[in-house]
């Protein structure tokens, strides 16, 4: 399931265009959260925000430049731009920071619910970030990060599989996975626009309500939270979509 935090069903005008607890985000490709991790200061990863829908924490994402934020497509979905709200430089979901409301948006249009591949986006947002030691934009990866590398993720997902979220912002480090070993866990379903990582004896990933979020080496992305078969499970490696193999479409939309 792809890990859009499912709060957001509590909200009528979402839950009447998203799709129904059949699809995709209910089926087989569970949701994912940090587990494994610990609490974390904003200052530490200052590109981190909260992807709100109607004032909701909805999905993580990461700021690219003083307009422009990085996020996973399956959390906009084609919904109204109005809804969502970016909200920057807090560690606290859901308050504290800076509310910016969205202006704009551009999903890949190669995205699919039924592959999860091309899952990015880019939220323009209305004015412009104010950078301080709590706001900063993220450098973007050029090159797909190795076997065995270290990143970390961050986000306000739940913190077990079925678990609750947490007010303050978490953040895991795992490694990254090579293509062939994802693939044999997921019987060929990996692309070359994601990348996975994951400890061998599981217990350290994203989880639901992580979506969208950075997964960096630090101070560079070089992946965006997007799906996974439950959470933390030793024999299925967490998937990101791949920076690097989208770069250029990135550029092409938002000028970063």
């Amino acid at each position: 399931m792809l890990k859009l935090g499912l709060a957001l069903c509590a909200l009528a005008a979402v839950c009447s265009a998203a799709p129904s607890p059949t699809g995709p985000w209910f089926g087989s490709r569970p949701g994912p959260r940090i587990v494994g991790g610990e609490p974390v200061d904003i200052s530490q990863y200052p590109w981190q925000i909260s992807l709100q829908v109607l004032g909701f924490h909805g999905c993580g994402g990461s700021i690219i430049s003083s307009t422009w934020v990085l996020t996973a497509a399956h959390c906009v979905d084609s919904l109204p731009v109005v809804l969502f709200s970016v909200r920057a430089g807090t560690s606290t979901r859901e308050s504290g920071g800076t509310v910016y409301d969205a202006a704009n948006y551009v999903e890949h249009d190669g995205f699919s619910f039924a592959t999860a591949d091309f899952d990015i986006a880019v939220v323009q947002i209305s004015g412009s970030f104010s950078f301080d030691s709590n706001v900063q934009a993220v450098s973007l990866g050029t090159s797909e990060p190795a076997a065995g590398t270290a990143v970390t993720i961050t986000g306000w997902g739940d913190l077990s599989e079925g678990g609750t979220s947490p007010r303050q912002l978490q953040a895991v480090t795992t490694n990254i996975v090579s293509r062939d070993s994802c693939n044999a866990s997921y019987g060929g379903e990996i692309t070359e626009r994601m990348i996975c990582a994951g400890d061998p004896q599981g217990g350290k990933d994203a989880c639901q309500g992580d979506s969208g979020g950075p997964l960096v080496v630090d101070s560079t992305q070089y992946g965006v939270v997007s799906w996974g078969n439950g959470c933390a499970n030793a024999s299925y490696p967490g998937v990101y979509s791949n920076v690097a193999a989208l770069r250029s479409w990135i550029t092409e939309n938002s000028g970063v």
